[in-house]
């Protein structure tokens, strides 16, 4: 995608005029063996309204940095891909409502990257779009500004104000824990520049802090979407090319920002926080995603068996969990994590993107698959048995009842494999073969 600062009048937010597609294939219950949960539309889908809401913009703010327009209601953040040939992806947004996700409400922002960061830079209730994209990276993070119909169409981005050179990779938190939306990312050295909020409209932090690394990404404990304070961690991760690779762990401190003595952590490219064992306390879980460096001349990879470890909140040895292989000749290995607590007991469990569906580990005892299926057919052509299984997007409470619903996507494009692409949606009803809510993006407009 061409620089947004060079092309003012492309920036223009499209509200779509059409509804979600239904998913058109294979809706029907299939038999579970108490185990888990295997189907592609559940039993009991929810049905997608056949006509388009108007966006509601009467939100008072809220202290959710996925509740795009302030409604109080939960929204999802989808990528879609690009109008144009081998450019960047845009971003949709699927808004909540009372009575969970309304895939009838939602936006397509054209201008913005298929990967985005949400928080609410300023406090004035209304998140925030944060991104990086082409050129902009040498000179540091911009921000779309939100407000109750979401970030505004045709105002130009605000460059985030950093100290010395780009940074790259920005991910959200709450690193002192006072209820402000804070921004940590990479420096071209690769050490971590802490950006904490308010920020003013001009993009100036509050203050600012650093911590030493190699780090080749980040990722962050998320913020509490009750709004509630919590600190979160971060963690800095060691780059790599396929192989799996370590990094630290800058435990939370409420009130005085990230520890500056890091915790070293085991090898693994998937890691999640959650509260595991349901102490209160925020856990990492960390551990072997099936990535492998293939490259000719490299050295063998030893046969692995593929585990996490549970980092506890309070200090201690990690604890180590097995987790089963994927298929043979699998394209993507046991895959990324999550967390979850789809039964609202207070104890999350990590959830691991297999090949045979989503894979909650609860207390390490308690296995279960969730699993849902693309169709079988797809503008007329036939879709492989093997090429139908739907993967882990991720996990959130979209009817605030307490229960997080797992998000499955799937896609018929062999980038897919990748986890881009995607196109068809289910929001499961717990760990059932039941749906809160099940769509298809295909009816967005300048889809690839």
């Amino acid at each position: 995608m061409a620089d947004r600062t060079l092309l003012p009048g492309a920036r223009a937010l499209v509200v779509l005029g059409v509804s979600l597609a239904l998913l058109a294939a294979g809706c029907g219950e299939q038999a579970s063996d108490g185990k888990g949960s295997r189907g592609s539309g559940g039993g009991n889908p929810v049905s997608t309204p056949t006509a388009s809401r108007p966006v509601p913009s009467d939100g008072k703010g809220s202290k959710d940095p996925d509740d795009i327009n302030g409604d109080g209601h939960r929204d999802l953040l989808v990528p879609l891909p690009s109008r144009e040939e081998n450019a960047e992806g845009r971003t949709a947004v699927v808004f909540g409502s009372a009575k969970g996700l309304d895939p009838s409400t939602h936006a397509v922002y054209d201008y913005l990257p298929g990967t985005v960061t949400t928080a609410d830079l300023d406090g004035d209730g209304y998140p925030d779009f944060v991104s990086t994209q082409g050129s902009m990276e040498q000179e540091g993070p911009t921000v779309d500004w939100g407000g109750p119909g979401g970030p505004k169409p045709g105002a130009e981005p605000t460059r985030i104000q950093v100290p010395g050179a780009g940074l790259s990779g920005p991910v959200r938190g709450d690193f002192d824990g006072d209820g402000r939306h804070d921004i940590a990312a990479l420096r071209q050295d690769g050490s971590v520049t802490l950006l904490y909020g308010p920020f003013t409209r001009s993009g100036a932090p509050a203050r600012t802090d650093t911590r030493p690394g190699g780090g080749g990404w980040l990722a962050a404990d998320d913020i509490a979407p009750s709004g509630k304070p919590r600190a979160t961690g971060l963690l800095v991760h060691e780059g790599d090319d396929g192989e799996q690779t370590g990094g630290v762990l800058y435990p939370a401190r409420t009130g005085s920002g990230l520890s500056r003595t890091p915790v070293e952590l085991r090898e693994g490219n998937a890691v999640a926080f959650g509260d595991y064992d349901g102490d209160g306390t925020r856990d990492l879980a960390i551990g072997d995603n099936g990535s492998r460096n293939n490259e000719p001349d490299t050295e063998e990879e030893p046969e692995t068996v593929f585990s996490l470890a549970i980092y506890p909140g309070k200090g201690g040895d990690p604890i180590t969990h097995k987790i089963p292989e994927s298929r043979e000749n699998s394209y993507y290995g046991p895959g990324d994590y999550t967390s979850a607590d789809p039964d609202g007991d207070g104890r999350d469990a990590v959830v691991v993107a297999t090949d045979d569906g989503a894979l909650l580990i609860d207390g390490g005892k308690k296995r279960t698959v969730v699993l849902r299926e693309g169709p079988p057919r797809l503008e007329g052509k036939k879709i492989r048995a093997r090429s139908r299984d739907a993967r882990l997007y991720s996990a959130a409470d979209f009817d605030a009842d307490g229960k997080e619903e797992l998000i499955l996507n799937w896609g018929a494009s062999t980038l897919f494999m990748y986890g881009e692409k995607p196109t068809h949606w289910w929001l499961t009803d717990g760990t059932s073969s039941r749906d809160k809510t099940a769509f298809a993006t295909t009816s967005f407009p300048g889809r690839g």
